[in-house]
C-alpha cells in the first residue's frame, strides 16, 4: 500500500507515522517548511516571544525582588 500525505503539519505528521506503522510506503508533500504553520509561524514562535518578553520585563524589574542589577539589559531574540 502507498500513501501520500499532503502537508507536514501536526495532522500530516501523525497521518504519515500511522500509515508507516501500518506498513504503508509513505510520501509527504510539503510546499513550504516541514512542521507546518504552528511550528514555524504560529503557536510555538508566539509562545517563545511571550516568554522572552516576560523574562525581559522581570529582568528590568529585578529591584522589585530586592536584586540590585547594574547596567542595562539588552534583549536579543534569534530565529
Amino acid at each position: 500500500m502507498r500513501v501520500v500525505v499532503l502537508g507536514s503539519g501536526p495532522g500530516g505528521y501523525v497521518a504519515a507515522l500511522k500509515a508507516a506503522h501500518l506498513g504503508a510506503q509513505v510520501s509527504v508533500i510539503e510546499k513550504d517548511e516541514v512542521g507546518g504553520t504552528c511550528l514555524n509561524w504560529g503557536c510555538i514562535p508566539t509562545k517563545t516571544l511571550i516568554a522572552s518578553t516576560e523574562a525581559l520585563r522581570n529582568a528590568r524589574n529585578l529591584s522589585e525582588y530586592g536584586i540590585d542589577s547594574s547596567g542595562p539589559v539588552f534583549p536579543t531574540l534569534q530565529r
